[in-house]
């Protein structure tokens, strides 16, 4: 791809934009950035780039006019939005971060894509990998740029890169040589039509693979057929090539590692390490040490992550929680009942699906955010319902209610945006909040 002297628009200046304006940088583009946004990130953002040769427009009433070659978006735009529709009329190609990354990329690529355990499986598989002599490193929407990984990488062996369904939206020819689908469930709904435009979104991550190719699928998915070598995964029960029974993780008949020998719990984390697992024999990656990484991986902050214990109550932080699957996940480890503290921007799920799950393992619900009258309609029926306005006065509430034995489960269900910057920093709080606690 020749990009010498072409002018590239990169739409939307976050992480994402910054990473691919450098790319086209140092590969001659003449770049423009454009964002509608405004805020002291961007304007850091934007001061590393002036100086590289940039052009960048900001909160412009009317970006300046000009003929472009190529739109590069950032996963955190839209494609609906004017910004972008504009590029479209004007018969301006328009691609995505990772559709950049990958024409230029080094080498084989591992992408995950999911609801969720994306980021988990991200880090296991470059966990797996590097303890057999591979050389790699975890990027995309886990947190490093795919863009940076291409310019400053020449020598991996393979990049292990988060696919989220909106960085799927603007590939062309990006062809993971595996291709890993952890699972489905509603999320998203605030910015696709419905499930069936998000669920095309996550199928994307198949659409350029080839015959020898892989892809590593939960069993449980309904998929169309796939061009690559497929290998299915399982942990509930369904047949599958990798399965997770009577606590170990399996192959076929052969009993690999237990999980309580690991540093993660529960089925959903099993589906995780046996994704792993099918990646590491994909490259040949001993027995032994796969199942070594496996078992040193600490699990990142904020999933199911306990914080303290405090007079007898253990009180969990899994603010990575921004959608029900997440939570349905965390739950049943809850015995007895726990108080749970949900809530947060209102994204439109059907919250009476989990009712029952409610019932079972929630003895007090302590809801906040814009989601709470609706938690409190699909719930109030099955658990007692205590609406607060803060994250501070839910775990002075939860403080309250809890008794020795139980936990408090910070899982809110929804995503963080009506009360914080992202789920890291209402973790945080929550987890400050929790060590104020006497």
């Amino acid at each position: 791809m020749n990009l010498h002297e072409k002018t590239i628009a990169v739409l939307g200046l976050g992480e994402s934009g910054r990473a691919a304006a450098q790319l086209l940088l140092e590969k001659g583009a003449r770049v423009i950035i454009r964002d509608i946004q405004l805020n002291d990130r961007i304007e850091r953002l934007a001061a590393r780039l002036r100086p590289l040769g940039a052009q960048v427009e900001i909160q412009e009433r009317a970006f300046t006019p000009c003929r472009l070659d190529l739109g590069v978006l950032s996963p955190g735009i839209d494609p609906k939005v004017p910004l972008v529709a504009q590029l479209r009329r004007d018969r301006v190609p328009v691609i995505g971060e990772i559709e950049l990354a990958w024409r230029f990329s080094p080498c084989p690529v591992i992408a995950i894509t999911g609801t969720n355990g994306k980021s988990t499986t991200t880090e296991l598989v470059a966990a797996v990998l590097t303890a057999g002599g591979k050389r790699t490193e975890a990027c995309g929407n886990i947190g490093k740029p795919f863009s940076d990984v291409v310019r400053e990488s020449e020598d991996l062996d393979a990049i292990t890169l988060e696919a989220s369904s909106f960085q799927l939206e603007a590939i062309e020819t990006f062809a993971p040589r595996i291709a890993v689908f952890l699972n489905f469930a509603p999320d998203h709904l605030d910015r696709y039509s419905g499930m069936d435009e998000y669920f095309a979104a996550k199928l994307r991550i198949f659409e350029n693979q080839a015959a020898d190719d892989f892809a590593v699928v939960n069993a449980a998915l309904d998929l169309p057929p796939l061009r690559a070598r497929t290998t299915t995964i399982h942990a509930y029960g369904r047949e599958a090539d990798y399965t997770f029974r009577g606590g170990w993780l399996c192959r076929g008949d052969e009993r690999i590692l237990e999980q309580s020998r690991t540093r993660l719990h529960g089925p959903h984390n099993a589906e995780n390490q046996l994704a792993a697992l099918a990646v590491a024999d994909i490259y040949g990656i001993s027995r032994s040490a796969a199942c070594e990484a496996l078992c040193a991986y600490q699990a990142l902050p904020h999933r199911c992550e306990v914080v303290r214990v405090l007079d007898g109550v253990t009180w969990i932080n899994d603010s990575k929680a921004t959608n029900l699957h997440s939570m349905e996940s965390a739950l049943p480890g809850m015995e007895p009942p726990c108080v749970l503290i949900a809530g947060g921007k209102d994204k439109g799920f059907d919250y009476a699906a989990i009712r029952k799950l409610i019932a079972r393992h929630v003895a007090d619900a302590v809801l906040i955010g814009e989601a709470q009258s609706a938690m409190v309609a699909a719930w109030g029926q099955h658990t007692r319902c205590h609406r607060v306005s803060s994250l501070a006065e839910a775990v002075a509430t939860a403080r309250r209610l809890a008794r020795p034995g139980q936990s408090v489960l910070l899982s809110p269900g929804c995503s963080s945006y009506d009360m914080f910057k992202n789920f890291e920093e209402r973790g945080a709080v929550f987890r400050a909040l929790v060590h104020d606690l006497t």
